[in-house]
């Protein structure tokens, strides 16, 4: 199981020697009380601002990412399995307060019949990603939540999983986030941790018996085809929409008024791809994106990965890949599913799920672990090889506890490779895509360093936490917000210049590097 320690201010004073010259620190990386509580305290204030619920409805149902017409309602949409009279009543207060017309309560139309845009009904309040993220998404509660346990917030940390037991019985899955243009797709897996890390505090079994059911369905979402890949037994990210993402159509366009589909039909026409057949995701005689491409695109954005090349140009070939992240996911799942049933007093059950993880770390080593490289890398099924694509991902499987000491240890010797001076670069390319370099996410320095520690590679650890931790801090101090995404190798949050594929903007808020900020600061000694 993760740790999940609670967190203690503290007195920290650090220096962030690099790994070498070339990831010396430029200075400002003394982390004092003094420094850090400016910073505690914005996220603190910042919990409540993100904050969504039934008596904020005027803000959680407006939607930065789709155009509305002037005079047209936002629309909640409520799952055809709720009371809807029961969630009208329920709602009265927030809507009577609303302007006329300003909101309107519908049904849920079956999937693909869904005409205008809209919010999916949740029955607890839960925080925001922050920006143009105006709802509750997959994996960013996860560690949303981890960072409202660490700040006492246990409450909201359990609506928050409430809310995806709820998506699971209403929606069929934990959906990317709960607006209508996500119902194809979930995000990466971390039910399980959500549900413990809120057990650990409580130690409710009724509560941990009732959220099985949905355990077990959740699961299955991701063990089935066409998640599960029978050549490998090995999972997938697979988005079961067809053709554009209504999100990207409306709102990933550059200063030109470009979409992202625009622009990557233009990088198709000018350059040439080796890293898949071209051929099956453009088609040049025509100029146009196939429907494998859009296939692509929103398996990709199942993942959270959006975009980088990771899985060839703008990540179109994950389809037929086995990715590090999602079968690390699933591996602690597993795990942490036997973990669940010990507690609620069926060994036999455990062992099952103990028997469905072991099978599991075995395939990963088999498939994913690259012995010559040192590092976990991404399997194409379809070709039988890894794709040599030095990633942070190759991180998850030493967060989640299934590699060897001796592959720990040979993925520690390649920390060099995505080390620099402000936490950890997601990839060595630069490519123009923000989950690329130069660009550094919070969640990725999370379990790299959680990961680098597990196996005894504390000092490693410590350095990687002080290089980000230094380099939000100072961030903050210059502009007074924390952000989605930072370039490490500058230290500098003004990322928008390198960005030319996805959405160039840097989001304040937010959630995750919130959350990460206090998970980095705790496990500092």
């Amino acid at each position: 199981m993760l740790d999940r320690r609670c967190f203690f201010p503290c007195l920290l004073l650090a220096t962030a020697c690099g790994g070498g010259p070339e990831h010396a620190p430029t200075g400002g990386d003394e982390l004092t009380q003094e420094r850090i509580g400016p910073v505690r305290e914005y996220i603190q204030r910042t919990w409540t601002t993100l904050r969504r619920s039934h008596e904020d409805l005027i803000e959680a149902a407006p939607d930065p990412k789709v155009e509305r017409a002037e005079g047209e309602p936002w629309i909640v949409y409520v799952s055809r399995k709720e009371d809807l009279d029961g969630v009208r009543e329920k709602l009265a207060p927030a809507l009577s307060r609303t302007e006329s017309g300003f909101l309107e309560l519908q049904p849920l139309p079956e999937r693909g019949e869904v005409q205008v845009q809209g919010l999916l009904y949740l029955p607890y309040p839960y925080v925001v990603p922050g920006g143009r993220f105006n709802e509750m998404y997959g994996w960013d509660s996860y560690f949303i939540q981890v960072g409202l346990l660490l700040d006492g917030e246990l409450e909201m940390a359990r609506h928050m999983a409430d809310n995806f037991l709820y998506e699971i019985e209403h929606y069929g899955t934990i959906l990317n986030a709960n607006r209508t243009y996500y119902l194809t797709r979930s995000q990466p897996p971390f039910l399980t941790q959500m549900l413990l890390g809120v057990y650990e505090q409580t130690e409710d079994r009724a509560w941990l018996r009732n959220a099985w059911p949905a355990v077990e369905s959740y699961y299955r979402f991701w063990t089935s085809e066409p998640h599960l890949t029978p050549e490998t037994g090995l999972s997938r990210y697979w988005d079961v929409g067809e053709g554009p993402a209504p999100e990207v159509i409306a709102d990933e366009k550059d200063a030109q008024g470009r979409t992202h589909y625009d622009r990557v039909r233009e990088f198709y026409r000018g350059n040439e791809v080796t890293d898949y057949d071209v051929g099956r995701f453009y088609d040049r005689d025509k100029d146009e994106l196939t429907p494998l491409f859009y296939k692509g695109d929103r398996s990709m954005r199942e993942s959270g990965f959006d975009p980088s090349n990771r899985f060839g140009p703008f990540n179109v070939g994950i389809v037929f890949y086995n990715p590090v992240c999602l079968n690390s996911l699933l591996y602690v799942m597993e795990t942490e599913a036997a973990e669940i049933q010990e507690i609620l007093g069926d060994e036999e059950a455990a062992e099952v799920w103990k028997g469905r993880a072991r099978e599991r770390r075995e395939a990963v080593n088999a498939y994913l672990w690259d012995e010559a490289a040192g590092l976990y890398l991404d399997y194409d099924f379809e070709s039988g090889s890894r794709r040599r694509y030095e990633y942070a991902t190759t991180f998850y499987p030493l967060w989640v506890g299934l590699a060897s000491p001796q592959q720990a240890a040979r993925v520690r010797e390649n920390l060099s490779l995505l080390e620099a001076p402000g936490g950890l670069l997601t990839s060595t390319r630069q490519t123009g895509n923000q989950w690329d370099a130069p660009f550094g996410w919070a969640p990725l320095q999370m379990i790299a360093v959680e990961g680098l520690r597990r196996y005894g590679y504390g000092e490693d650890a410590d350095r990687l936490a002080r290089k980000f931790l230094g380099t939000v801090t100072k961030e903050f101090e210059e502009h007074g917000v924390i952000v989605e995404k930072y370039d490490v190798v500058r230290r500098e949050s003004d990322v928008s210049a390198g960005i030319q594929y996805g959405y160039d903007s840097n989001e304040v808020g937010f959630g995750w590097t919130n959350a990460a900020y206090l998970a980095l600061l705790e496990g500092l000694e």
